[in-house]
């Protein structure tokens, strides 16, 4: 079985792109949301994008954001995924994706069981999901809040694309979550973190390492 696919999210130096590739994730992503600590500008992005190694899948993370934003996001910065984590319908998927033929990773909040039925009609349209913790009622960010769900809703579940984990991980629980989800992507930011917005190479190591040791529901010793 292939090892764990990660994402490490909210990137904003050269520094943490060499990381997570350093560590061997797959993914690079980089926020667009002028709330959150990891905000990036176009030209900054556009420079970490330009220096990502090729095989690392980058991926713009944006929420409820406009046609007119997003023009401008794809024409200037070297994408490889959208990722829609706002409260954008399926409808409005299907539309991002036709516009700009990037394949479109759909967040969804789950708190409890009552959350999941979204998942599968999300299914249907995004390319991939990614499954997070519902933010707090008030929390100024959709994600990124360090909060976790209770995974066991997740167990024996199967959706009709891909899916990622995340919400609340860190190198020290990332092997339990998977192990008990059976996820075999997971996504972090604030859980290899320094303080918000500033990523740590040792943590974003250890996560994707003890990401990666989990294969079919057994640790590898190493």
């Amino acid at each position: 079985m292939q090892d764990v696919r990660v994402k490490i999210c909210g990137l904003r130096t050269e520094a943490d792109v060499a990381a997570v590739a350093r560590a061997g994730a797959a993914y690079a992503g980089f926020v667009f949301f002028p709330k959150s600590p990891r905000h990036l500008t176009l030209e900054v992005a556009r420079t970490l994008a330009l220096g990502a190694p090729d095989g690392l899948c980058k991926v713009a993370l944006v929420v409820d954001t406009d046609d007119a934003a997003l023009d401008a996001l794809v024409e200037a910065v070297p994408l490889d995924m959208l990722q829609l984590h706002g409260h954008e319908s399926p409808e409005r998927v299907a539309a991002v994706k036709a516009r700009y033929g990037l394949p479109v990773m759909k967040a969804m909040g789950v708190a409890d069981e009552g959350d999941l039925a979204g998942l599968l009609e999300m299914s249907l349209v995004a390319d991939q999901l990614l499954i997070d913790a519902k933010p707090p009622k008030g929390a100024d960010l959709p994600g990124g809040n360090g909060l976790a769900f209770d995974w066991r809703l997740l167990v024996g579940r199967k959706w009709l694309r891909p899916w990622m984990l995340a919400g609340g991980l860190t190198p020290d629980n990332v092997a339990q979550a998977v192990r008990l989800t059976g996820a075999r992507q997971v996504d972090v930011s604030s859980g290899v973190e320094l303080s918000p917005g500033v990523k740590d190479p040792a943590k974003i190591a250890a996560f994707v390492e003890a990401a990666q040791g989990v294969r079919g529901g057994v640790p590898i010793l190493r």
